[in-house]
């Protein structure tokens, strides 16, 4: 019975060397772009100030934001957060040591605008140049780490050759993910981290799936050619792909765009992430694995061949 969603059998593994090629292109261009243009850090990383004021009138968030940034005060974003548009977050970020000047600034900008008494506000966190370094490279240890126990598992779980294709998946992803966040020029915060922390335990799980269906093929027709197999394991899951992976596409998408602006970039991360793990999947972890199969292949037939020295 044909399990294929599109009805018949597609040729996938004829197009991993188009894909491989365009994916070297995309991450090799982001990488460029990290090195000559950066990462927008939010105050979680650069240091900064997080101000939730709550006003008694509904506040137009651009007017606000254009007389903080006329008053010289260095506001990286102003969102509106809550319902009725009386809540506003401010993230002030600075290089300086003091960041209770720029805070303060921000006080006497509203009180002139607004008037004593017409706002309150709710949340003032600080956070130093050097605790968001510090939260920086914790966050990117964590995925760091993440990724080994999910090489480790693999490689327990299955066979050598299938650890190193998720791997390079799950940093294909992670890389188009930073890579779009470069080019929008969002912020980057810990929210952030935490939506890739998910992508990559989603992208793996899919990956998973693939692996356990070729592993059961490889059992069950040893004589097959990998290459068959993974063409025939991708085309007998691809109704479960679609079906998982389309659900949670849109989930994301409708929370990107209706969920508001305090989880409007986690879910942008999160709408990327689904769609670049579904297809890191299939067209980077699975031709990475064939490729190493074959390499395997040929070390054999090539020790097999040498004379053993009498």
């Amino acid at each position: 019975m044909n399990r294929n969603i599109f009805g018949k059998d597609v040729n996938y593994v004829g197009m991993f060397k188009m894909c491989i090629i365009a994916s070297i292109v995309m991450m090799s261009t982001f990488a460029f772009m990290f090195f000559k243009k950066g990462l927008n850090y939010g105050v979680d990383f650069r240091g900064g100030a997080e101000i939730q004021i709550r006003f008694q009138e509904k506040v137009d968030v651009s007017a606000l934001r254009n007389d903080l940034v006329a008053s010289g005060v260095p506001v990286s974003s102003v969102q509106e957060i809550g319902e009725g548009g009386k809540e506003v977050l401010l993230k002030v970020q600075s290089e300086k040591d003091d960041l209770n000047v720029a805070s303060t600034k921000v006080s006497e900008v509203i009180n002139q605008k607004f008037g004593a008494g017409q706002f309150e506000i709710l949340k003032n966190d600080i956070v130093g140049p050097k605790a968001g370094e510090q939260l920086r490279n914790s966050g990117f240890k964590a995925m760091a780490w993440a990724m080994l126990a999910i090489m480790i598992y693999l490689a327990l779980r299955f066979d050598y050759k299938y650890a190193p294709g998720a791997i390079v998946a799950l940093c294909h992803d992670v890389t188009f993910i930073v890579g779009m966040f470069i080019l929008t020029q969002k912020e980057f915060s810990l929210q952030i981290v935490a939506a890739l922390l998910a992508v990559i335990g989603y992208s793996v799980n899919d990956t998973v799936v693939i692996y356990d269906r070729v592993r059961e093929l490889e059992n069950l027709h040893p004589q097959d050619k990998l290459e068959d197999v993974v063409n025939r394991a991708v085309n007998e899951t691809m109704s479960r792909t679609v079906l998982t992976a389309g659900t949670t596409f849109i989930v994301c998408l409708v929370m990107w765009v209706m969920g508001g602006g305090v989880i409007h970039d986690f879910f942008f991360a999160l709408t990327l992430g689904v769609a670049a793990g579904t297809y890191s999947t299939v067209f980077i972890a699975s031709p990475i694995t064939i490729a190493l199969d074959r390499m395997g292949r040929e070390k054999e037939a090539a020790r097999a061949s040498t004379p053993k020295a009498v």
